[in-house]
C-alpha cells in the first residue's frame, strides 16, 4: 500500500524484450490480464497502468548489454513505442560518436518527441537497494499457487482460444474482442441471445463505428447486446432487409427503443411476397425498354439499375434476393 492507500503492483521483467513492438505487445497482454482479474482499470491516462522502460544497446560482437537508461512513467502504448525507438537511436548514435552512455532516468517529451534527462543514477547505491525491515518476506509455495490458479477467472489467452473454437471467429476478430473485456462480454451476451456469426460483423463494423463517430464508450451506447441480437435475428429471418436493419440500429442508438417497436412504427417490415414483388419487377421492366435492350446486348452492369428501381418502388422494403431472382427470370 502506498502512502495514499492505493494498492501498487509492480512487475519487473527480465531484459529479454528486443524491440518496441515486443514491448508494446507485452504491456498490452499484461494490461489485459489485470483487467480480466478485475484488479485494475488499466486506464493509462489516469495513471492506473504505466510503464518504466529500461533500454540498453550493444554491438553485435559484445556479449553484455551496454549502460541502461530508464524512461519514466509513460502513459500510452504509442508514446512507449515512440520513446523506445528514439532512445535506441540516441544510444547507437552516441556510441558511434565514441561518447559514453550515462546511467540516468529520463522523461519522454510527447510534444517534441524526444527524451530529456530527469536525474542521474550512476551507481547502484543511488537506487537505495535495501530490504525494508518492517515488511516481512512472503513465501509463496506451490500449494498456494495451485489453489489460486483454480480461483482465477478466464484469462485473455483462454478467451481468445475459446472464441475461435466455440464461436468460429477468426484470429483477427477474436483479438479485437479479447483486447477489450467489455466488448468481449457484449459480444458473448449478444451471441448467447442469438447465436449467429453475423453478430461479430455488426459489432466490429456498426457498433465500433458508432462509438468512434460519437466519441462515446460502449457503456454509453443505447444499443444493448440483446437489441443487437434481435436486429440480426430479424435480418436473418427475412423480416427486414439490410437497409432497414441499418435504420433500426441508428434509431435505437438515439432512442434505446425495442427493435420490433421501431419496425412497426417506421413500417420497415420487409416485403417478401413473390406475387407482390413480381408485379413491381414487371412494371419496372416495362417502363425501361431501352435499358432492357442494353442488358440483353451484354451490358450486365445495368442489372444494378433495375435492382435499385425495384428497391425504390418498394421504399426499401423489398427482399433484395427475391427481387434479383425475379429480375433475372424476366429479363432473360
Amino acid at each position: 500500500m502506498n502512502r495514499a492507500g492505493t494498492p501498487l503492483l509492480e512487475i519487473v521483467s527480465y531484459p529479454d524484450i528486443s524491440s518496441s513492438y515486443e514491448a508494446k505487445a507485452y504491456l498490452k497482454a499484461l494490461r489485459a490480464i489485470v483487467q480480466y482479474l478485475n484488479i485494475c482499470s488499466g486506464n493509462m491516462e489516469e495513471g492506473a497502468f504505466r510503464a518504466d522502460t529500461n533500454i540498453s544497446v550493444k554491438k553485435k560482437t559484445d556479449k553484455e548489454l551496454g549502460t541502461r537508461c530508464e524512461l519514466k512513467n509513460i502513459n500510452s502504448f504509442k508514446f512507449i513505442g515512440d520513446a523506445i525507438e528514439y532512445e535506441i537511436t540516441r544510444k547507437i548514435e552516441m556510441i558511434e560518436r565514441g561518447e559514453r552512455v550515462k546511467q540516468e532516468t529520463r522523461l519522454w517529451d510527447t510534444k517534441n518527441k524526444k527524451s530529456i534527462p530527469m536525474r542521474s543514477k550512476e551507481e547502484a547505491a543511488d537506487y537505495r537497494y535495501f530490504e525494508e525491515p518492517d515488511l516481512p518476506l512472503i513465501e509463496v509455495n506451490e500449494e498456494l499457487i495451485s489453489r489460486i490458479q483454480k480461483m482465477l477467472p478466464e484469462l485473455p489467452h483462454q478467451k481468445f482460444d475459446r472464441l475461435i473454437k466455440e464461436k468460429n471467429l477468426s484470429a483477427y476478430e477474436a483479438e479485437i474482442l479479447v483486447d477489450d473485456l467489455e466488448l468481449a462480454n457484449y459480444f458473448e451476451t449478444a451471441y448467447n441471445a442469438y447465436p449467429s456469426k453475423n453478430i461479430v460483423n455488426w459489432i466490429l463494423r456498426d457498433v465500433l463505428g458508432y462509438l468512434k463517430d460519437q466519441k462515446i464508450s460502449l457503456i454509453q451506447c443505447k444499443v444493448t447486446s440483446q437489441q443487437l441480437a434481435k436486429i440480426v435475428q430479424m435480418l436473418e429471418e427475412n423480416k427486414i432487409n439490410n437497409h432497414a436493419a441499418k435504420q433500426i440500429f441508428e434509431e435505437i442508438a438515439q432512442s434505446g427503443q425495442d427493435p420490433e417497436e421501431v419496425v412497426k412504427e417506421k413500417g420497415l417490415e420487409q416485403m417478401g411476397s413473390v406475387k407482390e414483388l413480381e408485379k413491381i419487377v414487371k412494371e419496372i421492366i416495362d417502363q425501361n425498354p431501352d435499358n432492357v435492350a442494353l442488358y440483353k446486348s451484354g451490358k450486365d452492369r445495368i442489372f444494378g439499375f433495375f435492382v435499385g428501381q425495384c428497391m425504390k418502388k418498394t421504399q426499401g422494403k423489398g427482399n433484395p434476393k427475391i427481387i434479383q431472382e425475379l429480375l433475372k427470370k424476366h429479363l432473360n
